[in-house]
């Protein structure tokens, strides 16, 4: 058995994993990873990659440099170009992200799930009530970012963006083990709730959930980073055009996006729960 097989099957066992990754000092551990990330020398940015080999699957074959000056460098690397093509498809949402698809189905009413048997509220989740009613039975997909993937994320259709707020909260770990142990997870950490509508008027909203380590949002369209020390206002006005497939921002870390849409969108073919999907490809499509 390999190092790398005996630390997976060792953090594999439910009470350890929750243990190492949940029941720390989370915020202060955040903090603290935010400032180490960033260090420039050499001797550290290479410990650092070559641990996070060890408990991960990371390849860095697809990554446009060939070299970083951080693990942060490397945490919010981007690909060569043309890797990661969105189905050109006008009638079809495409995942913004690459992912793990978690839970995902009808909304009802205004409650979805993170896992199954274990509800959350649209309106804990967005805060919103008037977005809570845009989505009232609509649909509802979670894509979990594993800590080791591409970690930018991307407009899933031609849009406008309307508006952007910013929840604080907690950093929980997003992993499933976690979802079956905290209740309603999702609505406990910080996130990022941007919304914006279609060209044809419906509304469609990405929630990117912070989680622990290096918990910041960064959004190109707004020009700036969200973390714990973003101060009020955390409202953000917007009126930006995008074309599906453009680069929206980047985690500094794996984590998780909520991608809420209209009833009458379908689920693509290849939306399987604990499935691989890589950004571009097809999540949801409007019928004809």
């Amino acid at each position: 058995m390999t190092v790398k097989n005996l630390i997976a099957t060792f953090t594999q066992q439910e009470d350890l994993n929750f243990l190492l990754t949940n029941r720390i000092p989370r915020a202060a551990l955040t903090r603290f990873m935010g400032w180490f990330s960033k260090i420039e020398q050499p001797l550290i940015r290479d410990l650092s990659i070559g641990c996070w080999r060890l408990f991960s699957d990371l390849d860095l074959s697809e990554a446009r440099q060939t070299s970083f000056n951080s693990l942060h460098d490397c945490f919010t690397r981007e690909l060569k170009p043309g890797l990661r093509p969105s189905d050109p498809d006008p009638a079809v949402v495409v995942s913004p992200c690459d992912a793990i698809i978690g839970a995902y189905g009808a909304i009802a009413d205004t409650e979805l799930f993170q896992i199954k048997g274990a509800p959350y509220s649209l309106i804990d989740l967005i805060g919103d009530p008037a977005l809570v009613e845009a989505h009232r039975n609509g649909r509802f997909i979670t894509l979990r970012l594993m800590s080791s993937m591409y970690h930018r994320f991307h407009a899933p259709c031609d849009a406008r963006i309307e508006h952007v707020s910013f929840i604080h909260g907690d950093v929980w770990n997003v992993n499933p083990i976690a979802l079956k142990r905290i209740e309603k997870l999702f609505c406990k950490n910080e996130r990022a709730v941007i919304r914006t509508r279609l060209a044809t008027g419906e509304a469609l909203t990405l929630v990117p959930v912070a989680a622990i380590l290096v918990a910041s949002i960064r959004l190109n369209f707004l020009d700036r980073m969200l973390n714990a020390q973003t101060p009020p206002p955390l409202v953000f006005p917007c009126d930006v055009s995008v074309r599906k497939g453009d680069e929206l921002g980047w985690f500094e870390h794996g984590s998780t996006i909520i991608v809420l849409a209209p009833d009458h969108f379908e689920f693509c073919d290849n939306v399987v729960a604990s499935a691989r999907i890589s950004a571009g490809q097809p999540l949801l499509r409007k019928p004809a």
